[in-house]
């Protein structure tokens, strides 16, 4: 495994680990939570690891996160090749040679910990895992794929191609954002007539795949809307997109993309990460604003905004 992993980098859910070092925690990362652009950046830093390479050992330690593992497991994964790994809003799915799909989902806790596969052999037998330590993946690529999860609130399930149509909730998810499918036009035509708030319809994955709280109120304040404004209100009555609908669009990309960019380097990442999320009290960031930034419960989630220059 090349030098440039032996850095921890625990920004990101996944904790690089060379030959001569355990994380000090198993706690890989400080967010209690990941949104979109934390999976995303999983699914980058796994994939140079797994697409291509072969399941050559499955380590599994329970008998189930959030639900039971699938029947046998470990040996539908064993001997099988990891085609691609792709996201659909939080969800990882590594498509296997066998046409079966290894979904993921981390939950309210879950990591993965890459480790060289030379790693365990120089440490102690009471170093090797944590009591966390649920599945683990021995790649041919040389690297052990560790999933860790305290809450066990994470999943990992096996479905066939017909399993993957008839999912509960990866059918009807919306367009994801940075795709070329969200835009204005789309965004407009999903509120067409929504008489629920914009925040609501946001966070309605049937409109946008994956987005969370965290980074509606950002792209909110980001297009200068309100949380609180109508979602109709960005639609003509015909379900055209008005101006207000290209400029949460265009927030809601630049927003989840610079988030993205930010949780794989890691001194981006705690620097200046949001403009009023959690920052209730504090002067607007927006230049010549003048206003301050609020906290209010809405449908039972913390809504973080400018009232000033949001409307």
């Amino acid at each position: 495994m090349p030098r440039a992993l032996v850095t921890a980098f625990a920004l990101t859910r996944v904790c690089y680990v060379d030959s001569r070092r355990l994380p000090t925690s198993p706690d890989c990362y400080p967010e209690a939570l990941p949104e979109l652009p934390e999976v995303e950046a999983v699914r980058r830093s796994l994939e140079p690891w797994m697409t291509g390479a072969r399941f050559d050992d499955v380590e599994v330690r329970r008998v189930g996160l959030r639900k039971p593992f699938p029947s046998e497991f470990r040996t539908r994964l064993i001997g099988q090749t990891v085609v691609t790994l792709a996201r659909r809003a939080k969800y990882l799915l590594a498509v296997l040679s066998s046409t079966d799909i290894l979904m993921m989902h981390l939950g309210m806790s879950g990591s993965f910990r890459l480790e060289a596969s030379g790693h365990r052999e120089n440490e102690p037998e009471s170093s090797r895992s944590t009591m966390h330590d649920h599945v683990v993946f021995h790649m041919s690529s040389g690297a052990i794929i560790t999933f860790s999860d305290p809450r066990r609130f994470g999943v990992m399930d096996l479905l066939t191609p017909e399993m993957l149509a008839s999912h509960l909730v990866l059918p009807v998810l919306g367009p994801e954002p940075l795709s070329a499918d969200f835009d204005a036009a789309a965004l407009a035509r999903a509120c067409k007539g929504r008489r629920t708030s914009l925040k609501a319809a946001l966070l309605d994955q049937r409109v946008v795949a994956g987005l969370g709280n965290i980074y509606v109120s950002e792209a909110l304040h980001h297009a200068a809307l309100s949380p609180y404004r109508r979602a109709s209100t960005i639609a003509t009555p015909s379900g055209a997109a008005r101006e207000a609908a290209a400029r949460l669009a265009t927030a809601v990309k630049q927003v989840i993309g610079h988030a993205i960019a930010r949780t794989i380097d890691p001194v981006r990442y705690r620097s200046a990460r949001f403009r009023v999320y959690d920052r209730a009290g504090e002067a607007c960031r927006r230049r010549g604003c003048g206003g301050t930034i609020r906290r209010r419960t809405q449908a039972g989630r913390s809504t973080f905004y400018c009232p000033a220059c949001q409307r």
